[in-house]
């Protein structure tokens, strides 16, 4: 396949938001003999890409340029490394790319073994491109840090998730309801119905005095905190938490990791724990695609777009609020 072209949509410089994302055909990438070649059916857009082409990682990120973004990617293998055992041609997937290199707005691209996982007949494949980064971070945050078990057992627990209504958001509400909890979004004014549908007991409207200070109108602290947007100071949480209450923080920045040192060197019962997501294996991804399967879990679209207008995706993304995933069909 390598001496064959691809349609791909990609960046040369840092910067210029979607007017910087040029249509170009470049060869088809060759699998390594740890990879799996998918022909792209659909991939989603992350935050995390619209911050590698601001530069958020500079001079790192991306290793190289031009760089073809988006790292969540569903499709069918057309060709297997040498080593791969789990897959072969033929076999739909759905399969997270490395955030750093990606690939994912191409008709081709090559996945890891390990972190592709085989997508049954019954999730498409936008809803199975929505999962990767986004549900991936929601359940580490959830069961790995806040020990929540899906299956309904373990402690009672009120959770409170921010921008409930966003990529990582509208997962987290829905995953936290499959635990034994009592769960708390917020979101704009429109949205609230949105998040009351994922399953919500509780929905505040974060533009309301009410609804920023994140109290509970039932009066509930919380136990933990997903937190999914930007700019709430620790002040904010900290009278809304339970003795050892804790802030998952998805997006951390210098004030948070200080405030995690902080907390930490006061020995304090409550905490703010920063949270980056590095999968090593497929297991969290084959648990998630199976809740779609058994429609425990949703991928809700913001909107869908082809990738000849893959542009407007960008641009929809960057405009912030979006409700649910913006996905790019191929």
């Amino acid at each position: 396949m390598s001496k064959k072209l691809m349609r791909a949509v990609q960046y040369d410089s840092y910067g210029g938001g979607a007017d910087g994302l040029k249509h170009v055909e470049v060869p088809v990438p060759t699998p390594n003999k740890d990879e799996v070649l998918i022909k792209l059916e659909a991939t989603s857009l992350n935050p995390l890409d619209l911050r590698f082409q601001k530069g958020v990682a500079r001079p790192f990120v991306p290793p190289k340029f031009p760089v073809i973004p988006c790292a969540d990617v569903a499709g069918e293998v057309v060709e297997v490394g040498s080593n791969v055992v789990k897959f072969k041609a033929g076999d739909k997937v759905v399969a997270l790319l490395n955030p750093v290199s990606a690939g994912g707005l191409a008709e081709y691209a090559v996945a890891k073994e390990s972190l592709t996982v085989q997508r049954p007949e019954e999730v498409s494949a936008a809803e199975g491109a929505g999962l990767p980064i986004a549900a991936l971070t929601a359940h580490k945050a959830l069961v790995d840090i806040a020990g929540i078990k899906l299956d309904g057992s373990g402690p009672r627990m009120n959770i409170l998730v921010t921008a409930g209504s966003g990529g990582v958001g509208h997962y987290a509400v829905q995953l936290a309801k499959l635990g034994n909890t009592h769960v708390t979004g917020t979101c704009g004014a429109r949205n609230i119905e949105f998040v009351k549908s994922l399953g919500a007991d509780e929905v505040l409207d974060y533009k309301t005095p009410e609804g920023a200070t994140l109290k509970s109108p039932s009066g509930k602290k919380y136990d933990v905190v997903v937190h999914c947007a930007r700019n709430i100071p620790w002040s904010t949480f900290e009278p809304n938490l339970s003795d050892t209450g804790k802030v998952i923080d998805l997006t951390p920045g210098p004030s948070s990791m200080c405030t995690y040192v902080w907390k930490k060197l006061t020995f304090s019962r409550k905490q703010l724990l920063p949270l980056i997501l590095i999968p090593k294996e497929d297991k969290e991804l084959k648990l998630l695609v199976k809740l779609v399967k058994e429609g425990k879990l949703k991928t809700m679209f913001d909107s869908k777009h082809p990738l000849s207008r893959a542009q407007d995706a960008w641009a929809k993304s960057l405009a912030g609020h979006a409700t649910g995933k913006i996905i790019v069909e191929i």
